[in-house]
């Protein structure tokens, strides 16, 4: 992935398919069967023939007739009216396509029942005839299915399979350890993954200028065969005066064994640490006081540092509550249930308490930022310190170090905090179904923390346009891949793990990240993750780039693009904010011609004619648009002809539309 600059503008428009190929594409999608596209390791488990599918969230009654396969990866639908993705305005996906759902991104699964639903959970028995089911992604995306034309037993059958495949019981189970497509990274050096013990020392030195100030903190190896604590990574950064030994004796006292590990430094010292709570069962808080302690003699002045506690408000707990009731006004069945829950839609958004969390969120990273800047070390501390932990202080490095508002910052960012952070992925994702002994009893660990931190995120980006390097639709579609089962990033809960997994001496695991977004798509997607707003030299500069977002619940919006995209009835028909931000985009291009022109350089910059395919009639979902591109415009490479850019904006936008 290329760092994208002023200097070194490429287009936001991406090459035609015919012109860039993805990664392994002659090898990705070479096995069919029954006209099903398969990956290397896929195989199908079953299939029913002359199924229905309806459209989600409409008034017709009349359902699309084709094939529902269930494979080792994804539900896939194939009908006739298959366009096999020519002339689509939408992301293409090299491991699915647009008819496909990744077993793990399956949520809720119901059997119609007369005329009734009801939900299945694995353990429960199958009824002997299956009328139809309706599913629910934990991306919100809902499939309906009838089996009123299929064949006696095809709707059990692939019913019972896809319970069975989509809720595994064992982590090996998981598609990523039957993935055989060989592995060649593309992933950009300057992303850390926080394995090393240079990313550490990169990062110390980095964010702490001062040698004095640096010299407060040391670099750890007590962890180094994870005996001090598994969800840690190898290396971690805790205060100077402590030693590895009395690091050993005070983790025994804190939940998860994990102590206190330095998060990030501002440039007058104070410094940002997660630690956890005390394990329910010791009563004396000597160890707790002990770290205190440590803390403040870390701090160039000794000041005590301030020790906010996270979970007093909200938890794991209510966060699945409240995303579970929001989810539910954002996959509605049917069109009646849709306009019935539209005509009290606000007030049932502010009864979850989703977006309450979302401003919890933000205004305890504004407090800790405030404290941060006023000179104090601040101490988040919460339960095992993996969750709310990892929000709060991400937001706060987002907020106060422009390099995280980049993209390979960002990435870099989430490796530190939230992968090498032990954020347990696998259990709060719902990868694995955890059952106990009695099997009708299904327990969960699911809590979308990582979905409420993208939220945040996404506020913030619509409240500093040109301050991030990366758009809402990177934020969307980095949303989609955790629920792909496929890469080591999200399907584990800590670094042990994956070691463990990639070390296993019977069948290794090979380790992919997301970040390596070459892996999924094509350089057309991938230039849709830059914002053409993003300023650079505004995040490089001397001056204070601190960021001060509003965080009361009347600022706080709705991710239509990440909750709606899947309700046509919501779509704005060629329209919508994504008309803008296209016409931003070209004029990047004549701007940057312009420049070039300027400095002499007045041929192009690519020798071969390559052009950008434009789509004219986005919507306002793009890249997740549910229709056909229709007509669209090319433009050179680095030179946005005027006529494309005048007949786009004048056919299409909402720009120029009168009052």
């Amino acid at each position: 992935m290329e760092s994208k600059s002023f200097n070194n503008f490429k287009s936001y428009v991406g090459l035609e398919e015919h012109e860039m190929q993805p990664l392994g594409s002659s090898r990705r999608n070479s096995l069919t069967e029954n006209n099903v596209k398969l990956l290397p390791g896929e195989c199908m488990v079953t299939k029913a023939q002359s199924v229905l599918m309806f459209s989600p969230v409409s008034d017709l009654k009349q359902g699309t007739s084709g094939i529902l396969s269930v494979t080792n990866f994804k539900l896939t639908f194939i009908t006739t009216e298959d366009t096999n993705g020519e002339d689509v305005a939408r992301q293409q996906n090299h491991l699915y396509g647009y008819m496909d759902t990744c077993l793990t991104n399956i949520q809720d699964i119901y059997v119609t029942v007369g005329d009734k639903k009801r939900k299945l959970v694995p353990g429960n028995t199958v009824p002997s005839k299956v009328k139809g089911i309706f599913i629910i992604c934990k991306n919100l995306r809902t499939w309906s299915f009838s089996f009123k034309f299929s064949p006696i037993g095809d709707g059990k059958n692939l019913l019972q399979a896809l319970l069975h495949h989509t809720f595994p019981s064992k982590h090996d189970l998981l598609f990523a350890y039957d993935y055989q497509e060989a592995y060649y990274s593309s992933l950009d050096k300057t992303v850390r993954l926080f394995r090393d013990i240079s990313d550490w020392y990169n990062e110390l030195e980095r964010t702490i200028c001062n040698e004095k100030f640096r010299k407060l903190w040391r670099l750890s190896t007590v962890n180094i065969d994870f005996k001090l604590c598994r969800s840690l990574s190898r290396y971690i950064i805790v205060p100077a005066s402590i030693t590895d030994s009395q690091l050993m004796d005070a983790a025994k006292h804190f939940q998860g064994s994990r102590p206190p590990i330095w998060a990030w430094s501002s440039a007058h010292g104070a410094a940002l640490v997660k630690m956890p709570e005390l394990s329910p069962l010791v009563t004396n808080r000597m160890q707790e006081n002990i770290m205190f302690e440590n803390v403040r003699k870390s701090h160039p002045q000794k000041m005590p540092p301030i020790v906010l506690e996270l979970n007093k408000d909200i938890n794991i707990k209510l966060i699945a509550i409240a995303f579970s009731k929001f989810a539910s006004l954002c996959s509605p069945e049917n069109i009646r249930q849709f306009w019935l829950q539209d005509n009290n839609f606000y007030s049932s958004v502010e009864n979850t308490k989703w977006l309450k969390y979302v401003s919890y969120c933000l205004s305890k990273t504004v407090e800790t930022c405030n404290h941060l800047h006023s000179g104090f070390s601040v101490i988040l501390q919460e339960g095992a310190g993996t969750d709310l932990c990892c929000i709060i202080s991400s937001l706060v490095q987002l907020l106060l170090d422009p390099y995280f508002r980049t993209l390979n910052g960002f990435q870099s960012l989430l490796q530190k905090e939230w992968v090498a952070g032990g954020h347990p992925f696998c259990d709060r994702l719902g990868h694995i179904a955890k059952r106990p002994m009695e099997k009708s009893i299904f327990v969960s660990r699911q809590s979308p923390l990582f979905l409420l931190y993208l939220d945040c995120v996404w506020q913030l980006i619509q409240q500093f346009p040109a301050e991030f390097e990366f758009t809402e639709t990177y934020l969307t579609t980095l949303w989609d891949a955790a629920h792909v089962c496929i890469f080591d990033t999200f399907i584990f809960n800590c670094e042990k793990d994956r070691v463990a997994a990639a070390t296993d001496p019977e069948k290794p695991l090979v380790l992919r990240s997301v970040w390596d977004w070459r892996e999924q798509f094509n350089d057309q997607d991938i230039l849709l993750f830059y914002n053409p707003l993003y300023n650079p030299r505004v995040a490089d500069s001397s001056e204070k780039c601190e960021i001060k977002p509003l965080y009361h619940i009347a600022t706080i919006e709705l991710w239509t693009q990440c909750y709606f995209r899947w309700i046509p009835t919501l779509e704005i028909r060629n329209g919508g904010q994504n008309h803008i931000e296209l016409y931003v985009r070209l004029l990047r291009n004549d701007v940057n011609q312009l420049r070039m022109n300027i400095n002499g350089n007045c041929g192009s910059p690519i020798n071969k004619s390559n052009s950008y395919s434009v789509p004219m009639n986005i919507d306002s979902f793009y890249p997740f648009s549910n229709k056909k591109s229709g007509n669209s415009v090319s433009a050179p490479i680095m030179n946005s002809s005027i006529l494309a850019t005048e007949s786009l904006l004048e056919a299409q936008s909402l720009i120029t539309a009168t009052d």
